[in-house]
């Protein structure tokens, strides 16, 4: 297990089934789309698509399940999203009451679920131009935090958008910029650069979501919209149930990153 960049989606998804990979999922089959998780009753799930179709930022689908059905037909047909995740998030009522390593127990034939887009997707581009992935180097998981910046609300959803941060030194951050925003379906761009006071994060080091990261001298903080926003919103809106992925631990797909990519 030593090098999980080589996997593909199908094994490591199934070691993710076994529980005999439970670990942030950044690095994980390079060169595949990883993606967020959040899944719904029926009746709140227009009010949930709307929401990401008005916030495509920190919200961009890649899928939507049918009812009652846990399989993603167009990012890895054959799929089980009860399973496949190595560790999921169970909100009730805005409150985080587990964290299991599958939501069998959980699953009801009125859920939807939906995949959006992960930034983890675009690293690979990143490390191919010479950039570093500090959480990858540091074996953690990336730093996750929520702004001052709301999502526009649609039907019962609302709440602020949370991003994820990584450190770039300041003469690589245009490259960044023109690297990430090739990928418009995983986050895109940053949203912000430089001071995170601005956008209202107050301590740098004690990220809401994922690990603390050194920030080295000469370094830039620079963020991007996360697919934890709908956590965030999760726990302002208290829907009766809502069930997404633990930050960091995404779905890998069997669709090649690349496919993403605008040329």
């Amino acid at each position: 297990m030593n090098n999980v960049s080589a996997m593909t989606p199908h094994s490591a998804r199934e070691l993710f089934r076994s529980n005999k990979l439970i670990q942030p999922t950044a690095g994980i089959a390079k060169g595949y789309t990883q993606a967020n998780l959040a899944i719904l009753p029926k009746s709140m799930a227009f009010d949930f698509l709307l929401f990401a179709q008005r916030n495509p930022k920190p919200c961009p689908i890649l899928d939507v399940t049918d009812v009652g059905c846990p399989e993603p037909k167009l990012m890895a047909p054959g799929a089980d999203l009860r399973f496949d995740v190595p560790k999921y998030r169970i909100y009730k009522n805005g409150i985080l009451t587990d964290e299991p390593t599958n939501i069998e127990k959980y699953w009801r034939d009125d859920l939807v679920a939906f995949l959006l887009g992960c930034s983890f997707t675009f690293e690979s581009a990143l490390l191919d131009t010479g950039i570093a992935i500090r959480h990858i180097d540091e074996q953690c998981n990336v730093p996750m935090y929520i702004t001052n910046i709301e999502c526009i609300p649609a039907g019962i959803f609302h709440g602020p958008t949370v991003v994820s941060m990584r450190p770039i030194p300041y003469g690589q951050v245009t490259r960044a910029v023109q690297v990430t925003s090739r990928f418009p379906a995983v986050h895109g761009a940053p949203i912000h650069i430089g001071d995170p006071a601005h956008i209202g994060i107050k301590a740098i080091d004690k990220p809401d979501f994922g690990d603390a990261v050194t920030i080295k001298p000469g370094e830039v903080p620079v963020f991007w919209a996360c697919g934890c926003t709908p956590q965030a919103v999760a726990m302002t809106v208290k829907p009766e149930l809502m069930i997404t992925h633990a930050p960091g631990y995404m779905f890998i797909c069997d669709v090649r990153d690349q496919s993403h990519a605008a040329l």
